[in-house]
């Protein structure tokens, strides 16, 4: 089955409490892209790639309920939002993956790798992870180093201590050593 491109993309801009998040959706609701303003060129620019022939309007996404509900703390909220990554195979197979790990748990790059029955994969794993379209509903800000230290976040290590700290997970926070 061939899946046609979006031909409309809706962008929408909802304030919480780290930032305005910036959430693209397609026709369907799908959500298609997920960053931070401060990182509003990269994210567009990777929209514009991915999806050449559509058209971004601003708008109100469906999303947005979902969204909001988390931030103000119905943790299990995101897990309604459809996503599509559109990324490879292995890509997919690492983003389902991240969306097994519980709310308030972490797992490191290795245990991702194992629960994908690829365990000497650890950097592709890693690579996989950091190109994640749909962050947040994808959560991947709950990968932490094997050391249960924090590790990057394509939104920046603040805002992944605190949705990790928002979700109740442990980490080992090098600041506040």
């Amino acid at each position: 089955m061939i899946v046609q491109p979006p031909e409309t993309l809706t962008l929408d801009r909802i304030a919480t409490p780290i930032g305005t998040a910036l959430v693209v959706t397609d026709e369907a609701g799908v959500l298609r892209a997920f960053n931070w303003t401060d990182y509003e060129d990269r994210m567009l620019a990777w929209v514009a790639r991915r999806y050449p022939k559509a058209a971004l309007v601003e708008g109100r996404s469906p999303a947005r309920p979902a969204l909001e509900a988390y931030f103000a703390g119905d943790l299990g909220a995101l897990s309604a939002v459809p996503w599509d990554g559109a990324g490879t195979a292995f890509q997919r197979k690492v983003w389902a993956a991240l969306c097994a790990i519980p709310v308030g748990e972490t797992w490191s790059y290795a245990r991702l790798a194992q629960a994908i029955g690829r365990p000497t994969a650890v950097r592709a794993v890693g690579l996989a992870n950091g190109s994640n379209p749909v962050a947040l509903v994808v959560p991947c800000h709950r990968v932490i180093g094997s050391d249960g230290s924090l590790t990057g976040y394509g939104g920046g290590l603040p805002r992944k201590r605190w949705l990790l700290a928002h979700e109740g997970a442990s980490f080992r926070d090098r600041l506040a050593a």
